[in-house]
């Protein structure tokens, strides 16, 4: 008998170990699913309406300086880095634009520089917005709400092209309007990789040439054909975003100032 309830004395303390492990488990994943519901209901507050909150006088909105214009100095005042807004009508692309020394940080930072895990959208470094480049990248996450680029990815059907063919980029300067040329799929190439359109080097056109080449990739890598083209010195905006088909995949947008 004394043998008999070793064993089950035993027997009894491996399953109150595996009811500690089971518990311990289940505790664990409660937190991490309450911590992602946070975290994703937090990015969705903090990116939603963002300008809505944002009140003006509008006896200060003249043809020159916009209620758009008017509302992202205020926020300049919260964030010195917020260097426009970006606008696509028909997606949920309706966001600051931020840039720093550092392209790592707006990944995985919002507006008020607190940490998210959609991050921001953000001109790359290099770009001069101040005295201007020939082009500007900005980079974005997708997101499962549909924040940031996510929408970005509606332009790989060309009907929805069709009915939203302009982005409004908004600085201090002006409230612009581009006009879509390139769509297309890309990737991250290797650097032993050779003669592949590594649009996202793109920042000066140094003569005509350098810059005809560009557009004349993108409308090549460009999975439908929108009869957009640029001439030299028009003003382009692409965007980027992660595209998850391939290793390293990436889906831009490439467009040209109108107005």
């Amino acid at each position: 008998m004394k043998k008999k309830s070793r064993h089950s004395r035993q027997a009894n303390k491996l399953k109150n170990l595996i009811l500690v492990v089971l518990v311990f488990i289940f505790v664990i994943g409660i937190v991490y699913i309450s911590y992602y519901l946070y975290n994703r209901n937090k990015d969705k507050k903090v990116n939603t309406d963002i300008l809505n909150d944002i009140e003006v006088d509008i006896t200060e909105i003249t043809p020159q300086k916009t209620e758009v214009m008017i509302k992202l100095e205020e926020l300049q005042k919260e964030n010195n880095e917020i260097i426009g807004w970006l606008e696509i009508e028909g997606t949920n692309i309706n966001s600051p634009v931020l840039q720093t020394t550092d392209n790592d940080f707006y990944l995985t930072h919002n507006y008020k520089k607190e940490k998210a895990s959609s991050g921001s959208l953000f001109l790359d470094k290099d770009f001069d917005l101040e005295n201007g480049s020939s082009n500007y990248l900005i980079y974005g996450h997708r997101n499962k709400q549909g924040l940031m680029f996510e929408d970005l990815l509606k332009y790989a059907k060309e009907d929805f092209y069709k009915e939203h063919k302009t982005i409004k980029f908004t600085t201090n300067k002006e409230e612009a309007i581009y006009e879509i040329l390139a769509v297309f799929y890309s990737r991250v190439y290797y650097k032993s990789e050779k003669d592949v359109f590594r649009y996202y080097y793109f920042v000066n056109a140094n003569n005509e040439a350098e810059y005809n080449e560009f557009i004349n990739e993108a409308k090549k890598a460009s999975i439908y054909d929108t009869g957009i083209t640029a001439k030299y010195g028009e003003q382009l905006l692409t965007l980027s975003t992660c595209e998850y088909s391939k290793e390293d995949g990436r889906f831009a947008i490439v467009a040209k100032k109108i107005k």
